[in-house]
């Protein structure tokens, strides 16, 4: 190392294979990977790269969208903390937030509103498509189907560069979500399908469309309206997961927004990603009763089983999401009734957050050990919490989608490779 006095923007790095010093430039906390590429043995050496598998330590973009402290438990979108915001405000109102960076002022919520309704219909062949579905289809497996089938419907969605454009394919997919939700339900299900009613909230109309039966006007339960609003403003956004990253990297080879859209559901579907509160329900029926929570603990701390909803990728403290979820399970438990999975629930809340084995390695419950057990009390069935998510997840993800189109920055996705096989070889003669 040199013996100047440190640059407090740079890192010294000194090659130990070469003897040689750089000075790489220190940019909000990291040095850009291609810089490294100058730390060479020799002139034709590729240069060095990074290894980063899951791209646990790598910044792909720079984003103004979400910010996460997950050691301190924050989570703000736009800068205003999840807190204010599921307390406050509707989740149109965070969708236009994240989509242009602030919240609406009552004029520009009503024009917002307006659009979205006005578009929540779908094109009677996307239904036939629908139809063309087995019976037992996941309702993701329909999702994802016809998110990106709607491409084909409108064509002019791959004219990205024009403003006008994006913002009317941005509200065509927020609005349609819920509609092609609620028919892959219905689709399941066996039901006819039940049409958009402009006259309800967003929340409200797909309430009406998952369950009207044969009433004339559908009248949503206020508090369960509520919960699911909430349920969809905390499911927002979420920085740079699976999902949004598989928008991101689609969306750099200036594919369409539906066709983008299709592949985040995608990778929704996975069951460590938009499957992780099925996983949670799973376990409560698994355990059966608050007497036998104790010995499950037990079999958890001894390494045989994880504890789902437990821990989270990036929050090494509280899942803010989590709290208030948890509010949100008691008013819902409220209108329909207690729940013998929610008194197990909150005995393995009580218990891991006083052993001194789940403090240690930082396991608090997430936002997934809650949700479930409130979907499930509504009504909603397993399948349907993945498609859930995925409605809840549109407005970030073309956020996300749009700021990574815009950023002079970004080029199309390439990521690069260790390659560990035979250097080279030949056929034998």
């Amino acid at each position: 190392m040199n013996d100047a006095e440190p640059n407090p923007d740079r890192l010294t790095v000194t090659d130990s294979r070469t003897g040689r010093t750089y000075e790489l430039p220190i940019t909000e906390g990291t040095v850009k990977a291609l810089d490294l590429r100058q730390i060479k043995v020799s002139a034709d050496d590729f240069g060095l790269m990074t290894y980063d598998p899951a791209y646990q330590n790598t910044a792909s973009c720079r984003s103004t969208i979400t910010y996460i402290d997950g050691d301190k438990g924050i989570l703000r979108y736009r800068g205003y903390p999840i807190e204010e915001l599921a307390e406050r405000s509707s989740f149109l109102e965070i969708a236009y937030l994240l989509l242009n960076g602030e919240m609406p002022t009552t004029e520009e919520l009503k024009t917002w509103t307006a659009e979205i309704t006005n578009h929540t219909f779908i094109h009677e062949n996307i239904k036939r498509f629908i139809d063309g579905f087995h019976h037992d289809a996941h309702p993701m497996g329909i999702l994802v189907s016809a998110v990106g089938a709607l491409s084909t419907f409108y064509p002019e969605s791959k004219q990205i560069h024009d403003p006008a454009t994006r913002h009317r394919e941005i509200v065509r997919l927020i609005a349609k979500m819920p509609t092609l939700a609620a028919f892959a339900y219905r689709h399941a299900m066996g039901l006819y399908y039940a049409y958009p009613d402009d006259d309800l909230s967003y929340t409200g109309n797909f309430l009406n469309m998952m369950w009207r039966a044969t009433e004339l006007k559908y009248k949503p339960n206020p508090v369960l309206e509520h919960a699911l609003d909430v349920l969809l403003v905390l499911h927002a956004d979420h920085e740079q997961n699976c999902s949004t990253s598989t928008m991101r990297l689609v969306g750099s080879s200036q594919a369409d927004p539906y066709s983008a859209m299709s592949a985040a559901c995608a990778a929704l579907y996975g069951p460590l990603h938009g499957g992780a509160n099925e996983q949670v329900l799973r376990m409560l029926n698994t355990i059966g009763g608050v007497a036998n929570v104790p010995e499950y603990i037990r079999r958890v701390k001894a390494g045989e089983f994880r504890l789902m909803g437990f821990g989270h990728r990036v929050y090494k403290n509280f899942d803010p999401r989590a709290q208030l979820i948890k509010r949100v399970a008691e008013e819902v438990f409220e209108v329909t009734g207690p729940s013998p999975l929610l008194d197990i629930a909150l005995e393995i809340e009580r218990i891991a957050l006083e052993d001194d084995y789940f403090i240690a390695h930082k396991l608090y419950p997430n936002v997934d050990f809650y949700s479930g057990i409130i979907y499930l009390a509504m009504g909603i069935p397993v399948e349907m919490f993945p498609v859930l998510f995925a409605i809840g997840r549109t407005p970030g993800w073309l956020a996300q989608w749009e700021e990574g189109l815009l950023d002079p920055d970004q080029k199309i996705g390439r990521p690069r490779q260790v390659y560990a096989g035979y250097l080279e070889r030949h056929l034998k003669s």
